[in-house]
């Protein structure tokens, strides 16, 4: 798994690429646990995953509690239609904010 970082302020926008699944799992969570030291509010850029797996969906779970704890938020953009379905059918659609891109997720965080 690739995964690209970018400030946007002081917003950490993670964009991965591939399958989010107990392969790549760690990798992402070790990447979002070295983020959340500097920086509380994130945005996942979902555009280049295709596929999210129940792993995967532990890893935006732990993700968005420790961010949470230290008063910050994880936010998910630009999710493809088969992971919306995994998010809804999981009751994940209901735990994170869902955008459409990364650009209306970074305005959420100025509301």
């Amino acid at each position: 798994m690739e995964i690209k970082n970018r400030m946007e302020g002081t917003i950490c926008i993670v964009a991965p690429a591939g399958q989010l699944d107990a392969l790549t799992g760690p990798l992402l969570n070790q990447h979002f646990q070295e983020q959340l030291g500097e920086n509380h509010n994130m945005i996942l850029d979902l555009s280049s995953i295709d596929f999210v797996s129940s792993a995967g969906l532990r890893v935006l779970l732990g993700t968005v509690k420790d961010a949470r704890r230290k008063s910050g938020d994880l936010r998910l953009a630009a999710v493809n239609s088969d992971v919306k379905k995994v998010l809804s059918v999981s009751g994940f659609d209901r735990l994170l904010k869902i955008y459409d891109d990364v650009e209306s997720a970074c305005e959420s965080y100025s509301e």
